[in-house]
């Protein structure tokens, strides 16, 4: 295991990240190895591993990360947040993105402390020891994807691009209508999601809210499971809504709110990216460094050549700065109601290029084991390349993030 030089680390921070890597090491990474060749529709098959190692994690209470320890989670802080998305990245991006999914509608309902939303969507998550509940969040839609995030640009509240699944208000329900998109994370083997929709297109994309929405309410459309280039274990799928209705309840904000908590989402989700794609990244660098250590080449070993050592120590500290940058971005923002989204996003883009970066250093390095279906590095390069689209895309990201510290700047 990899020794961490981070002194802010306390001992029962060490024996969880121990803990998540053992778990990591002994069930994630096989099951992700195992899934990766299968099409999407037989790793979701009722009989797929995919299901026995959900309920492994499930088991072991990882579902349950982001639950306060007051609802009966894990609760964990910034730090242990950071250390644990780390070890399950190292292990499989795929489950790694699913299990950091899974609990977010169940999240949200326990910030808002209701007795209700606590007994409908908390209660039988946490006590879920069998992946019975699977959650996931859904903004992305066929025609609307990372300028969701653009939250100060003009075109944000240009109400001729509004978003696609609409609310409106009727009595004490809510009536849904339209699509989300087919990368939605657990998308296609969700029970639960929370929507980011709009009810308000006068307002255009701010116009928005966030509903927890049961997914086998009637009009609910599934729609079928993605195939993709990586991240293949990692379930994506999209769905539609054809006059579901839900309680006046279950839709937590409306456009008053929707940007604050739509700034929250992003400061929690871009650094979760950044975490488990520093664990990617540790994960391919030590791949190719275990190869280089006993790989004969030239007559000696292949990190005895001076081009070699270079790579791999190019490849070191771009591990170590997206370690420091991903880390300190969920320390910082951990519990603020305002976060600093900037630093969040920085962790995502620099954390999700620096792992595909390191990927492909270790490909090289490999020659063409590298590109051989089967080994490790292989499956690190395509999951990585995923990464710099998913949860938004860098290039959009960058604009949003370039917003951000320009308004703040201006602020001050």
């Amino acid at each position: 295991m990899y020794i961490d030089h981070d002194n802010r680390i306390t001992p029962a921070q060490a024996e969880l990240k121990a803990k998540v890597h053992a778990f990591a090491r002994d069930v994630l990474r096989p099951a992700a190895a195992a899934l990766d060749p299968l099409d999407a529709a037989t790793v979701a098959a009722p009989d797929s591993a995919l299901w026995t190692t959900l309920r492994a994690s499930y088991a072991a209470g990882l579902h349950t990360a982001l639950i306060p320890t007051t609802h009966g989670g894990m609760g964990l802080d910034g730090m242990e947040l950071a250390l644990a998305l780390e070890e399950l990245g190292w292990g499989s991006a795929d489950f790694a993105v699913s299990l950091a999914v899974t609990g977010f509608p169940a999240s949200l309902a326990a910030k808002l402390g209701q007795a209700e939303l606590h007994n409908n969507f908390v209660a039988p998550f946490v006590a879920d020891g069998k992946a019975a509940w699977i959650g996931c969040w859904a903004i992305t839609e066929p025609n609307h994807g990372s300028d969701h995030f653009l939250m100060n640009d003009p075109q944000f509240r240009d109400p001729t691009r509004h978003g696609e699944v609409t609310a409106r208000a009727q009595g004490d329900h809510w009536i849904l209508n339209g699509a989300k998109a087919r990368w939605v994370s657990n998308g296609g083997i969700a029970t639960h999601a929370a929507v980011y929709l709009n009810t308000d297109p006068a307002r255009g994309l701010a116009g928005g809210g966030i509903a927890l929405v049961p997914l086998d309410l009637p009009g609910v459309i599934r729609g079928p499971h993605l195939d993709k280039l990586g991240q293949r274990a990692l379930n994506q799928g999209g769905f539609a809504f054809d006059n579901v209705s839900i309680p006046s309840h279950f839709m937590l904000a409306g456009a008053e709110l929707y940007p604050q908590l739509l700034d929250q989402t992003l400061a929690l989700t871009n650094a979760a990216m950044g975490s488990i794609f520093t664990g990617v990244a540790q994960a391919a660098f030590e791949a190719a460094l275990a190869h280089t250590q006993t790989r004969m080449q030239g007559g000696k070993r292949l990190c005895e050549h001076q081009l070699v050592q270079k790579r791999l120590f190019d490849m070191y500290c771009r591990v170590e700065s997206s370690r420091a940058l991903s880390r300190n971005a969920f320390i910082w923002n951990a519990g603020r109601a305002n976060p600093v989204t900037e630093l969040a996003t920085a962790a995502k883009i620099y954390c999700t290029e620096a792992a595909y970066a390191v990927c492909d250093s270790a490909v090289q390095l490999l020659g063409g084991a590298g590109l051989s279906k089967g080994e490790l590095v292989e499956k690190l390069y395509r999951d990585a390349r995923a990464a710099l689209i998913e949860d938004g895309s860098n290039d959009v990201l960058a604009l949003s993030g370039a917003q951000l510290v320009l308004s703040r700047q201006a602020d001050d």
